[in-house]
């Protein structure tokens, strides 16, 4: 399916989510010389207009990065994700976020590299104008569940993966779990990051308990509710789920979520959870 559009979703409380612990697993990656590979499956457009006509018809930004704006209690572990926005937007006003591919290119050493894949034409078209410029990442337009496995194990050895499917089909989920698991069989050192949403807590919950008897070791999740848990539809909660997390990444999350939870849901019955899905 190719209804998809992350641009209806730009910048909403569960892209702060991903995009802050996307930045903790990179800045740890360059602590050391070596290169790493950057992978993003469903990479999107990689910047959004949040006045566009897609953003502007949710205005979801208003549920998660405007909150944090012009915030002046900053946590340091959460700077460098605001330094990021304020270049985009160096006039003073909130108009430009980034994608995830955008967010790790700022990220990225020249020694780096980076793969992205993204199915959608326009989508991808978009994609390929924002980065036509540098060379150290190459844009694929295909499946990334499919393209995942052509691109590991790295030459370098050392991987971050982003997989962050649409879940417009409930298939995305089971998806989800079986390239992970081929992945890790080709190459089980990679730090491998999943996105997910909360519309349907069951799903949610057995997406957990497949991963958990999946085999896959180190296994740790974050995940942030604004609302309580609904039948109806609609987002409620999202989180991140880390393979081969960093090793102080569930003690940076313990400060930012609390923070995040204040910041994002100040209305809303919020629940924030840091779990050890496995341990290694």
């Amino acid at each position: 399916m190719l209804s998809y559009r992350h641009a209806f979703h730009a910048g909403n409380h569960a892209d702060v989510l991903k995009h802050i612990v996307l930045l903790q697993v990179l800045d740890y990656m360059k602590q050391k010389d070596a290169p790493f590979l950057y992978v993003d499956t469903h990479s999107g457009a990689g910047l959004y207009d949040l006045h566009s006509e897609w953003a502007s018809k949710k205005a979801e930004y208003k549920t998660g990065i405007s909150h944090l704006w012009k915030a002046a209690d900053l946590l340091p572990e959460v700077q460098p994700y605001m330094d990021i926005i304020h270049q985009l937007n160096a006039e003073g006003k909130l108009k430009i976020y980034p994608g995830s591919p955008w967010i790790a290119y700022q990220s990225l050493r020249p020694c780096d590299r980076a793969r992205l894949f993204e199915l959608h034409p326009n989508e991808y078209t978009c994609l390929s104008e924002n980065f036509s410029r540098q060379r150290n990442i190459k844009i694929g337009k295909s499946d990334g569940f499919q393209a995942l496995s052509a691109v590991l194990p790295p030459a370098s050895r050392r991987a971050v993966i982003l997989i962050d499917p649409p879940y417009e089909v409930k298939s995305d989920y089971q998806t989800v779990v079986s390239s992970l698991k081929e992945a890790c069989r080709r190459f089980n050192s990679g730090v491998y990051m999943i996105w997910y949403p909360v519309v349907n807590r069951k799903t949610v919950d057995k997406l957990e308990r497949d991963l958990v008897s999946s085999g896959i070791r180190n296994i740790q999740l974050f995940e942030l509710a604004v609302k309580e848990d609904t039948d109806e539809s609609g987002m409620t909660a999202s989180g991140m789920i880390v393979i081969n997390p960093p090793w102080k990444l569930k003690q940076t999350m313990q400060k930012i979520l609390p923070w995040l939870e204040k910041k994002l849901c100040a209305d809303q019955k919020a629940v924030y959870r840091i779990n050890q899905l496995v341990d290694e």
